[in-house]
């Protein structure tokens, strides 16, 4: 199974010649995770993790939603469930599950990521089968439990020099807080992610709300909600927070008047909510989200379009998150064009914006990201990232967008071992990409050489001030 040095590289030898001198200059800068959903508790507690079922299979949507695409069930994977009827405790035997059905990853990214991280991290070279799965539980469970593979060693190891996680609005940072109190090296920063106290369409919506009130101590009204997303904005900043993160439906934005969004805050605070009053409120928040990021200087990230929870049994059973979400198509010119008329041309204003619909890019996001000052685009996301989606990205935006609104790669993982693996995999597709307009004499290699720094690190760095 060993990695071959030259995987995702052009076949064409001189491009691949190019990419592989590309390639090697970028290949061991700091990894700049502005993104992710690893859990701040790791570094926090820095604990041993528990086997190599609950590190690698478990916290995995990708891994999870193509094992139950084939009739596993999510009992079988060990996933709880919100009744607490009983699921699979047992580790080896979730182990031996997946090593039985690896066959179904050939041609995934999943499998790019997870053979990477066998290899890099672990020193196995190959490939997990039915037959070799307990003996390379045994290899894995032995290497967890000693210091080099604890949560802060492994930071050091991946050469990470920042990383985001993303909490809720409601999140009291008690892991945040204990990481920087406790004089680790390491910089873990929290992201502001409102959706719980802004999606008035969500099932815990009203009960996430009180909380958020009460734990900003203000009144009930428009006014008193605004500002305590301003103090809760506050309270995230002054933990490292650089961003802010809205998975929305869709792009949809508004900019009402201060009655009118007063009277709309009225109507979605009683139950039930009409979704056209939930979709106007969310669409009012974003316009409302820019102007505070262009207060308190707060990055602003909008991650729309997908349809989450699509499978209603899943959901009912197991709760938000579990594999079920599908990509939609989802329009930005009209959409955006309100919170665009209000703050677009403001560069105080850093907006990312990403897709889940790949026909938006050349369409739509990459003459907007290169038109108005305040747009930049985020990387492939999500179903598209991947050495295909990544690729199909760079061709699509760089006519319209160039490189630079672009804001360099996003690794978005819950999966704290497939970091190094992602951030691999996009610094190669890139290199392949630059590698190619240097053959057809389109770029200088000289120039190529810089483009490939900045998208493996320095645009990430920078849009996210970090």
């Amino acid at each position: 199974m060993a990695l071959n040095p030259d995987r995702l590289l052009p076949a064409e030898a001189d491009s691949r010649a190019i990419a592989r001198r590309l390639f090697a200059s970028v290949e061991k800068l700091p990894i700049i995770s502005p993104h992710g959903h690893t859990e701040p508790s790791w570094y926090a507690t820095d604990a041993a993790f528990p086997d190599p079922a609950t590190l690698f299979v478990k916290p995995d949507h990708y891994i999870c939603r193509m094992l139950y695409s084939q009739g596993i069930s999510l009992e079988q994977l060990g996933i709880a469930r919100l009744d607490g009827a009983a699921v699979e405790t047992d580790s080896r035997t979730i182990w031996r599950l997946f090593a039985k059905h690896w066959p179904l990853f050939r041609g995934t990214p999943s499998r790019l990521w997870f053979e990477h991280s066998l290899e890099s991290v672990f020193g196995i070279t190959e490939r997990l089968s039915e037959n070799n799965a307990d003996r390379l539980y045994d290899l894995i469970s032995e290497k967890l439990a000693t210091p080099e593979m604890r949560p802060r060693a492994l930071y050091d190891r991946f050469n990470i020099e920042v990383i985001s996680t993303t909490d809720s609005a409601n999140d009291p940072l008690t892991h945040h807080d204990a990481i920087l109190s406790s004089g680790w090296h390491g910089r873990v920063v929290p992201a502001y992610r409102p959706d719980a106290v802004v999606d008035a369409s969500r099932p815990d919506f009203h009960r996430e709300l009180e909380k958020f009130i009460a734990l900003t101590n203000n009144p009930m009204t428009y006014q008193g909600y605004l500002q305590a997303h301003r103090n809760r904005r506050a309270y995230f900043k002054a933990r490292g927070a650089t961003s802010t993160d809205h998975g929305h439906p869709t792009a949809q934005t508004a900019n009402l008047s201060a009655g009118e969004a007063q009277a709309l805050f009225e109507r979605i605070i009683k139950q039930p909510v009409k979704p056209e009053d939930a979709e106007l409120f969310r669409a009012q928040m974003l316009t409302e989200m820019a102007r505070m990021s262009i207060d308190d200087g707060l990055v602003m990230q909008i991650h729309p379009g997908s349809y989450r929870n699509h499978n209603p049994q899943v959901f009912s059973a197991f709760g938000f998150d579990k594999g079920a979400d599908i990509p939609n198509q989802t329009g930005y010119v009209k959409e955006l064009k309100p919170l665009l008329d209000a703050h677009g041309n403001d560069p105080r204003l850093t907006l990312i914006l990403f897709t889940l619909d790949e026909t938006a890019y050349s369409r739509e996001l990459a003459p907007l990201a290169g038109h108005y000052p305040a747009l930049k685009l985020g990387p492939a996301w999500w179903f598209h990232d991947s050495p295909e989606g990544i690729r199909r990205y760079r061709e699509l935006t760089t006519e319209s967008a160039g490189f630079y609104n672009t804001v360099g790669f996003n690794d978005d993982t819950r999966a704290y071992l497939s970091i190094p693996a992602r951030h691999d995999m996009a610094r190669r597709v890139d290199c392949a990409f630059l590698a190619r307009l240097v053959a057809e004499h389109r770029l200088d290699e000289e120039e190529a050489y810089e483009v490939a720094h900045d998208l493996s690190y320095r645009l990430a760095k920078q849009a996210y001030k970090l």
